[in-house]
């Protein structure tokens, strides 16, 4: 079985080719686009098709955004997307839309020991549900129901429940963004927005100026990364204190979601923060605050955490939700469902 896969973000698309055979996933004819390049998805995969001269009849898209009945709304982008509308304008048997955390779930299954990075090993033979919580332009989080033989993943759209603060820091932040934002979600603050954000509450907070050499790495792209970059070489210490804070509350959600789904399966880090950090995340107030909740404790510290480190993860798992619904269909068919 070949279909066509795609990752798709309000930043950057990628499209590829995937080949199922047994359980076993081939990716091939991978391409990045930027997404605000095109004005549809259409538009981008029939270049994509006619660019590698490959051809498919089905199609599964990982979506940055709620999907609800094969629709969605990219988050940060003006696409309106329509499973149904897409087969009728490329001419393609079945395409499906799934949350692009619920596609990073699916794909976990197809990836080797070396796709992760074990934070905290957890139980011995850890059973039962996980999630995964991906911080990255945004705050993706998943979920996985363990049915006593396969992990079952879902979409959830957790990142934008409400942030809590637990300290008076915290508070003057959530009154900073309330003041620009309205509502503050944990998403506003865990993610490369919330690094960049924290940053600056934290000049105005210690009534500092910002170097002109990160001011300088700033300008020239990905803020975050600036101050992220910063913080591991020890270069500025207001970058030391944001990625440090960052830390703590990306570990405090992280074990919220965790508490939440009882996650002695795993907890999986996504997103393109986490593997990008990694020395960070070892040395610094993650763990602490993802085990920090209180008479939990002891039940936090035997959840396994391992950073997801394969970022084509999504594209598995668009081609692993396809063959679990293929299958499921299949077996509808059949019985007559």
């Amino acid at each position: 079985m070949q279909l066509l896969v795609g990752d798709i973000g309000g930043t950057k698309t990628v499209l590829a080719m995937a080949q199922m055979d047994a359980d076993a996933i081939r990716l091939s004819h991978e391409r990045r686009y930027p997404s605000r390049d095109f004005s549809s998805l259409e538009e981008m995969v029939a270049r994509f098709l006619r660019e590698e001269d490959v051809a498919c009849r089905a199609a599964a898209f990982a979506v940055a955004g709620p999907v609800r009945e094969d629709n969605s709304e990219i988050t940060n982008l003006s696409w309106v997307l329509d499973a149904r509308r897409f087969e009728h304008a490329l001419d393609l048997h079945r395409v499906h839309l799934l949350n692009d955390l619920e596609a990073v779930a699916w794909g976990i299954s197809s990836l080797g020991p070396d796709d992760f990075e074990v934070l905290h090993v957890g139980a011995q033979h850890p059973v039962g549900n996980a999630c995964v919580v991906a911080a990255g332009t945004g705050l993706g989080e998943a979920g996985m129901h363990w049915d006593g033989e396969m992990h079952l993943p879902f979409a959830t759209e957790g990142g934008h429940a409400d942030f809590a603060p637990r300290d008076d820091l915290e508070m003057a932040l959530l009154r900073s963004l309330q003041g620009r934002f309205g509502h503050v979600s944990w998403e506003r603050l865990v993610s490369g927005m919330g690094i960049v954000d924290i940053y600056g509450f934290l000049l105005e907070w210690h009534g500092a100026e910002n170097p002109v050499s990160l001011r300088d790495a700033m300008a020239k792209g990905d803020e975050a990364a600036a101050i992220a970059a910063a913080a591991a070489k020890g270069s500025c210490p207001l970058c030391t204190e944001t990625m440090q804070l960052f830390l703590d509350l990306y570990g405090r959600e992280a074990g919220n979601m965790a508490l939440k789904h009882m996650a002695f399966g795993g907890v999986y880090l996504g997103g393109g923060i986490a593997p990008k950090n990694l020395n960070l995340l070892r040395r610094g107030p993650f763990l602490a605050a993802f085990f920090d909740k209180g008479r939990m404790e002891v039940l936090m510290r035997r959840m396994p955490v391992k950073v997801i480190l394969e970022q084509r993860a999504p594209l598995y798992g668009a081609a692993r939700f396809m063959m679990v619904a293929s299958d499921t269909e299949a077996a509808g068919a059949v019985t007559g469902a």
